[in-house]
């Protein structure tokens, strides 16, 4: 499979997609288990039928399935904790503490793996942390409730994140295929069936209100999800490290400003500072020991 045009502007139109991620969560009148259930069923129709028209098979081993059936599950998680995290906190921080699963990458790989950090990212953790201190307040108790679930809710994200992540690099280990057309799309199913059987369970009805809701549903599916994927992941072979981390840091900031211009979210001078320490922070801890 090719993709034709700029790696480099694939790369970075990827990543301006899937930061209107949280945009359409909070558009939508539907729950969050059931913006997420649409989420991954129109994106994963959507990369079915694409497999569809180009001829490729399913041709995983067993250990690739069991290994993408825990990624869906992680993956599932994920987008339960962060609609959630969304509602409660709004795109912008959401999504920048979705972007912690670094550290939760770095502390897999000490416990699992048995790697040893490097210095700078072990740096990198008070600094994230004195980020996050800074856009929501260092007194944690006197923030609402609400708040403060929701910034719970965005650190499990991170870690489901990061499960998901391990889980897919190690689906992709047998492939052939540059692009994991097939692995998203059976993961994309597979949350689908999960969030759908979570939405039965809490009593969410799994209805669309209305035709605005349909259409933010499917902007959320095709273009955040499907073509914001594939974008990326068709980018990565032809793209530098340096190139990838940068687009990578792109979505936390952009999704703050779309929190700005369509929510009227108030920023501070403290919480941007913070949230400039942070995604700091987070491209520390995200440097591998090729970057220079």
């Amino acid at each position: 499979m090719r993709f034709s045009g700029s790696p480099r502007l694939r790369l970075y139109v990827g990543a301006t997609l899937i930061s209107f991620s949280p945009v359409w969560v909070k558009l939508v009148t539907v729950s969050p288990t059931t913006s997420g259930f649409y989420r991954v069923l129109i994106g994963g129709a959507a990369l079915s039928l694409f497999l569809l028209i180009t001829g490729q098979r399913l041709r995983l081993s067993n250990r690739a399935w069991l290994i993408l059936a825990c990624s869906a599950l992680f993956f599932a998680l994920d987008l339960w904790f962060w609609h959630r995290s969304i509602n409660y906190v709004g795109p912008g921080l959401s999504t920048l503490l979705a972007n912690f699963q670094v550290f939760f990458m770095m502390l897999a790989g000490v416990l699992l793996l048995k790697q040893r950090p490097r210095p700078v990212q072990v740096v990198a953790v008070p600094l994230a942390l004195l980020g996050l201190a800074m856009i929501v307040g260092f007194d944690w108790e006197s923030l609402p409730g609400d708040y403060r679930l929701g910034v719970i809710f965005g650190l499990l994200t991170a870690v489901a994140y990061a499960g998901y992540l391990l889980t897919m690099r190690s689906a992709r280990a047998e492939s052939t295929y540059l692009v994991p057309v097939r692995e998203i799309a059976v993961i994309s199913v597979g949350s689908a069936a999960l969030l759908g059987l979570s939405a039965i369970a809490e009593g969410a009805s799994l209805l669309i209100p209305s035709a605005m809701d349909a259409a933010w549903l499917l902007g959320y599916g095709l273009l955040s999800h499907s073509l914001g994927l594939m974008f990326i992941a068709s980018s990565l072979p032809n793209v530098s490290t340096t190139d990838a981390g940068l687009a990578l840091l792109l979505q936390p900031p952009l999704s703050f400003v779309w929190d700005v211009v369509f929510f009227s979210r108030p920023m501070t001078i403290m919480e941007l500072a913070g949230a400039a320490i942070a995604l700091f922070a987070i491209y520390l801890g995200s440097r591998t020991r090729d970057d220079t």
